[in-house]
């Protein structure tokens, strides 16, 4: 039997070097239950930063920022948060330190847990990195979704090491926003969640916001 309805987003948001407005319209616009932002506030203040998007957002802070050095997880008012950790990865000298927030959730109906994760440009650090991560996802009990810019496509290795046991439908092209050429963002699923809509956003508002276009789910939980 089915259980409650989810929607997620996904974006990375450029450090918040573009269009603020045009993004914080088209999330309120979304309205996702949970948004999962790569690229949000890391240093100086970031407490602060995160909190007050996640308010321009209409939304809350769930985990991340600085200790996942730049994942950071909103939730609705409608999510109620259970847990929250944070992965770092390794830091190769030269090299911009990276790592994974998580969150375990609960909504009227259904559980989950969700991650995201923002892996390496390096082709040689990222598969390590994605490594580590799928570790972490595979001790996650229950439903689980992945969320992350993999700076690679489908057919990369770290993408497939985050993609073994879990499902990735085609989105779309997500980078560069203005002329979409490859699909480098996305979400993973774990085979008890149903996927009633995935795709990429591409709206004027969206390539407006980023130089990512941001991932959106639909999902139904399996009943609690």
């Amino acid at each position: 039997m089915s259980g409650a309805a989810l929607r997620v987003l996904s974006w990375n948001v450029h450090g918040l070097r573009d269009d603020r407005s045009a993004l914080t319209g088209l999330v309120r616009e979304l309205a996702p239950d949970v948004m999962v932002v790569q690229e949000a506030p890391r240093r100086f203040r970031w407490r602060h930063k995160c909190a007050a998007l996640a308010d321009e957002c209409g939304m809350i802070v769930a985990a991340g920022g600085l200790p996942s050095l730049g994942n950071l997880i909103l939730v609705s008012l409608r999510v109620r948060v259970q847990d929250t950790w944070c992965l770092q990865y390794p830091l190769t000298p030269g090299r911009h330190m990276r790592g994974a927030a998580f969150a375990r959730c609960s909504v009227p109906g259904g559980r989950f847990t969700i991650s995201g994760s923002h892996l390496a440009t390096d082709p040689v650090e990222r598969p390590a990195q994605a490594a580590l991560w799928k570790e972490a996802l595979a001790a996650a009990e229950g439903p689980l979704i992945a969320a992350a810019d993999l700076n690679e496509g489908p057919g990369g290795g770290a993408w497939r090491t985050v993609a073994d046991g879990l499902a990735s439908p085609e989105c779309g092209h997500t980078f560069p926003a203005r002329l979409p050429a490859r699909r480098i963002d996305g979400m993973f699923f774990s085979p008890d969640l149903q996927v009633t809509r995935y795709e990429a956003v591409g709206t004027a508002a969206a390539r407006r916001a980023s130089d990512h276009l941001p991932v959106l789910a639909e999902l139904t939980l399996p009943s609690a």
